[in-house]
């Protein structure tokens, strides 16, 4: 359950994966909004929200085993799903949900939140959908692109603007120089993504200054090579706006590298200290080292903990 952002439902959807497979399970996913200005009114005020949902929601009985809702616009749900189910549903809510953790049977949020309690499972980072066999199927079908370019391969994940963070015209110059920097000197290829959240200068900047170099860039047109793009490469750098992105990459086992972006986020600057000391990852300093960490199984670990709850409560 998510408002159909990609970052936000990829971590709903992750868990929900998990989960299915440990058990067998029917993964339904359902995407929900607010009518009229309604979602950007703080969520406590929707008071009837099964009558305030957009058209086209499909929120109706009979209520799953398992409810996993990420994002603020789930939350005047989520809070209700166990009197609707007549406590029948075991209600995950992912991140902070910035509400009394007791409305939920779980809440799964990054350790970095701080958030704390006796149903509350921290974990590094957040859900996701990246598996091996994801890596393996998605490699495959971009062999064509990716095989005949050389060693080292990066790949390069870009984020963009958020509350905390800014990628500006000029550190998007200065990221292009140290990119391109590295490609050059390693004799290596790019492979490179672009989020919804990087502004349009900024990718612009990047593309004109990194296309000449060998390797693919995916601008948003076309299958995504996302999880192939990680498959393949030797090493990752990422921006560190994103938790979603790190968690993604930290689950390959591979060097990875974070480019500094514009401001700053004591959250964020825990999330990277965490990963730091795990052995994650490094600050990008220009040049590719290589070390290995075991891959980070955050989401396989909630999954555990959800079932484990779940029928202990029988």
């Amino acid at each position: 359950m998510s408002d159909g952002r990609a970052g936000i439902e990829a971590q709903a959807v992750g868990l929900a994966d998990a989960i299915a497979r440990r058990r067998p399970a029917q993964v339904v996913v359902k995407r929900i909004g607010w009518r009229g200005p309604l979602g950007r009114l703080p969520w406590r005020l929707i008071a009837w929200p099964r009558l305030a949902l957009r058209a086209g929601s499909g929120l109706a009985p009979p209520w799953p085993d398992i409810w996993i809702a990420a994002g603020r616009a789930t939350l005047p749900l989520s809070v209700r799903l166990r009197r609707w189910s007549r406590g029948r549903t075991f209600v995950v809510q992912t991140q902070d949900p910035k509400t009394d953790a007791g409305r939920f049977d779980l809440v799964i949020p990054p350790r970095h939140d701080g958030l704390e309690g006796d149903n509350v499972l921290p974990i590094v980072g957040s859900p996701h959908r990246l598996t091996a066999e994801r890596l393996a199927a998605d490699r495959e079908r971009f062999r064509e692109e990716i095989d005949p370019l050389p060693h080292p391969r990066v790949a390069v994940l870009i984020g963009g603007r958020s509350r905390a963070f800014n990628l500006t015209p000029e550190r998007a110059m200065a990221m292009a120089r140290e990119i391109e920097a590295l490609i050059l000197q390693t004799g290596g290829a790019l492979l490179m993504t672009f989020s919804r959240r990087t502004p349009r200068i900024a990718r612009d900047i990047l593309l004109e200054r990194l296309r000449p170099l060998p390797g693919a860039i995916w601008t948003g047109e076309g299958d995504n090579p996302y999880f192939a793009y990680l498959a393949a490469a030797d090493a990752i750098l990422v921006t560190e706006d994103s938790t979603n992105l790190a968690t993604d990459a930290a689950a390959t086992g591979k060097p990875l590298f974070v480019l500094k972006m514009v401001g700053a986020s004591p959250k964020f600057r825990r999330f990277h200290e965490e990963l730091e000391a795990l052995g994650v990852t490094r600050p990008f300093a220009g040049t590719l080292e290589t070390w290995t960490y075991p891959p980070l199984a955050e989401t396989d670990r909630a999954a555990a903990e959800v079932l484990r709850r779940y029928e202990a409560r029988g």
